[in-house]
């Protein structure tokens, strides 16, 4: 191999990605709080940010993306675009999820962890779960941590999300 050529790594069969995404409290006591695709009625202010700020979908989409090699998702939607202005990420994780497949990649799973105090997850999990599944066309759990007094989480500022996601080839 010369300098000029780029190294190969053979052709993966598997990929896996990870995802991240956060976002604080919003100070308008109106904006619903959206976690996994679904609406927390009784949660108090939902989360500030230039979609919906469902930091589950978004962390998801990260990984799945990151997984099949296509970027993040602010590359494929920017937070400068006015057209995805209070968007719905469960769309913006479809249409992931659809880039991913047209690239000859399949999602296989994702699991996440998101790190709060409030809302409680568990009441909602598997509507969220569902939600996230259809989605992406594979199967997605969710975990709910809590940030036990520790940093701008443990100060109830925000809420954060890790997530992972396997994909495999498909051409």
């Amino acid at each position: 191999m010369t300098t000029t050529e780029e190294p190969t790594y053979g052709s993966p069969s598997i990929r896996v990605g990870q995802g991240f995404d956060i976002h604080p409290f919003s100070d308008d006591p109106g904006r619903p709080m959206v976690l996994g695709g679904v609406t927390f009625t009784d949660a108090g202010p939902g989360l500030h940010g230039h979609s919906d700020a469902d930091v589950i979908a978004h962390a998801v989409t990260d990984a799945v993306l990151g997984a099949a090699g296509l970027g993040d998702i602010g590359s494929h939607f920017p937070d400068t675009d006015p057209a995805l202005a209070g968007a719905d990420s469960i769309e913006l994780l479809r249409s992931a999820a659809a880039s991913v497949r047209a690239a000859g990649w399949e999602p296989q799973n994702a699991d996440c962890s998101v790190v709060l105090d409030a809302p409680k997850l568990a009441p909602n999990r598997d509507a969220m779960q569902q939600r996230l599944s259809e989605a992406l066309g594979a199967p997605v759990t969710v975990k709910g941590k809590r940030p036990e007094g520790i940093g701008a989480l443990g100060r109830h500022e925000g809420i954060a999300c890790w997530a992972v996601a396997l994909v495999a080839r498909t051409s």
